[in-house]
């Protein structure tokens, strides 16, 4: 069995090469003392977004500076504040965050599709950190092994980068030709408001749901914890819950959300792969199995018989990542005015924690919302 206790690495000792190319969101470098478990002397390690070309715009697309018609924008739709404080403007049909709006509009404008491409969806709090942390281990174990695995010193998301939340948020149109190929993203946006070029390629899309009242507690905790000063007073639970039961969730409704890309994977089984929290939190190992099928990385009977699948599922865990330093201390850094604390995105990712916050009558109300909404879609969330 792999060990997976962190290793330290001083970021001074990093000597980062010029004009090589990028390996998803990796420069290839060398890292000097880093052979503490004798590993290779090439490893793969994500460098802050400043240092990267992939922020720089495109030269034939015009910087926007003013933006006259995105503040002409704000006057046309509809604004509110969700319970956690946050504002959401209701754009393209869904509540998107405000700090958030210019770079989704850029994404959907100028973010060009590969067939290549894989697409991890999701709306917030509903397995996204997970799903990362999977599917980056699934497709890059053959270039580095789990004791040479990034996730050992890096968070994940910033392995695998946020188009609004990330790469758009920092660049109108930001360079992303040098990620090779397959390129892995993800994004909160409803599968509706995807850029055409993603609808459009044979690109893969991973879709992750979890159970609205477990998704509504996390959300809620994680906000409060990184609280801004774009932030207005988060209001008390039962309150934030009527806004929730409207609708008002970042990205939502969580029922158009989850609809949206459960129709798309029953239209389009080898593009769309519809996936819940829950079930991978039963039987890991097989959908593991079957998420690699999915994102054309399977596993060679060789490696299941080794145990390389119960190895990533291991080093994926949550209490594996939560344990790590830097997931307990720093932060993501989104851009120079948006960053999270690193260890927020590991609380409990427990089944059925909602309990402790919520009472029965109000999960009660939201499964007959959820019913109703979804009404003969097919799709279903066992929610008590």
């Amino acid at each position: 069995m792999w060990d997976y206790t962190p290793l330290s690495v001083d970021k001074e000792l990093l000597r980062r090469p010029h004009n090589i190319p990028l390996l998803n969101n990796f420069y290839i470098c060398d890292i000097a003392g880093f052979n503490k478990s004798c590993l290779a002397d090439v490893y793969l390690l994500y460098f802050p977004m400043e240092d990267t070309p992939i922020f720089r715009p495109s030269s034939s697309t015009k910087v926007v500076e003013d933006m006259d018609e995105f503040q002409e924008l704000l006057q046309t739709i509809p604004r509110e504040v969700s319970g956690d404080g946050w504002g959401l403007y209701y754009y393209n049909n869904f509540w998107c965050p405000e700090r958030v709006l210019k770079s989704t509009i850029f994404f959907q404008r100028n973010f060009k599709a590969k067939d290549s491409d894989i697409i991890l969806a999701s709306i917030p709090k509903s397995g996204t950190t997970w799903l990362k942390s999977l599917s980056f281990s699934i497709i890059n174990r053959k270039k580095c092994t789990i004791p040479e695995s990034p996730l050992l010193i890096t968070n994940p998301h910033d392995l695998v980068r946020s188009m609004e939340y990330g790469l758009f948020l920092n660049s109108e149109n930001p360079d992303l030709e040098a990620f090779s190929c397959p390129r892995i993203f993800s994004t909160h946006l409803p599968y509706h408001a995807l850029p055409q070029s993603i609808l459009n390629a044979k690109c893969r899309i991973i879709y992750i749901c979890r159970n609205p009242l477990d998704q509504f507690i996390s959300l809620r905790h994680f906000l409060l914890e990184n609280s801004g000063e774009d932030q207005q007073k988060a209001l008390p639970i039962d309150e934030a819950f009527e806004l929730f039961c409207k609708g008002l969730y970042p990205f939502g409704p969580v029922w158009d959300h989850a609809e949206g890309y459960w129709n798309a994977s029953l239209n389009d089984v080898q593009k769309v792969v519809f996936l819940k929290y829950e079930d991978l939190k039963i039987d890991a190992t097989s959908h593991v199995k079957m998420l690699a099928e999915s994102l054309g990385f399977p596993f060679s009977p060789e490696e299941v018989e080794n145990g390389v699948v119960e190895e990533i599922v291991k080093l994926c865990s949550l209490e594996n990542l939560k344990n790590m330093e830097v997931n307990k201390n720093g932060v993501v850094v989104k851009s120079p005015t948006v960053k999270f604390k690193a260890g927020s995105y590991f609380r409990k990712g427990e089944v059925g924690d909602w309990k402790n916050f919520l009472n029965n009558s109000m999960a009660e109300r939201y499964k007959k919302i959820m019913e109703e909404k979804l009404g003969k879609s097919g799709l279903a969330f066992e929610l008590l």
